[in-house]
């Protein structure tokens, strides 16, 4: 019988994003929270809901994937100019303009949070050039591969361990948020698990 994977007190994790989907925004301020309650840090990576789509029919969701697109090649970008430890930052300037502040206007999204953090204005050119689609479909194939399949984002692996979710509406806070994520990250170091779910009957509450 394979017993549950050791838990370390410091966690290694990781978290794969599109900046458009407010789902992954909310499970994002969750992580986050329990990051900054239980001292250990997060390593952002963006990927693409667009390029996870590809060779479906265009539909409604079609042109906020390709929104998504646009700022995580600006994310992307802003990574290989000035390192890995900018990525969270600016997957969150973006994420607060767009979702709990209810804006669509992305070229301006991206302008203001480069400007925030002091980056180079000139990285909002890589919203619409290709130099940055590469990495960000490794990083969408890598997740698919480690959570997958049949799954979107968010993902999140604990010390190797990668699941799907959660997919929490609003993002729990305080004592709360601490609980779900020790029973997450208990569940997922268990051999074989795979899936835990029941019917979303809420859109976004940010």
């Amino acid at each position: 019988m394979n017993a549950a994977q050791p838990i370390p007190e410091t966690p290694e994790v990781e978290f794969w994003f599109d900046p458009i989907c407010p789902w992954c925004w909310m499970t994002s301020r969750w992580a986050t929270e329990v990051s900054e309650a239980r001292g250990f840090e997060i390593t952002w990576h963006p990927i693409s809901l667009a390029i996870l789509n590809e060779g479906t029919e265009p539909n409604d969701h079609t042109p906020h994937h390709l929104a998504g697109q646009r700022m995580g090649r600006v994310v992307e970008a802003a990574r290989v100019a000035n390192g890995q430890d900018v990525v969270g930052p600016l997957y969150t300037a973006l994420g607060t303009r767009i979702h709990p502040g209810g804006r669509s206007d992305i070229d301006a999204i991206i302008a203001e949070s480069l400007a925030e953090l002091g980056l180079d204005a000139a990285l909002a050119a890589a919203a619409d050039a290709p130099d940055s689609d590469a990495q960000l479909r490794a990083n969408t194939d890598h997740a698919m591969r480690i959570a997958g399949p049949d799954v979107g984002v968010p993902i999140i692996s604990v010390n190797g361990n990668a699941f799907f979710g959660p997919v929490v509406t609003p993002a729990p806070t305080g004592e709360t948020a601490l609980r779900l994520w020790d029973g997450i990250v208990m569940a997922a170091s268990v051999p074989g698990f795979s899936e835990f779910k029941r019917g979303r009957t809420s859109g976004p509450q940010f």
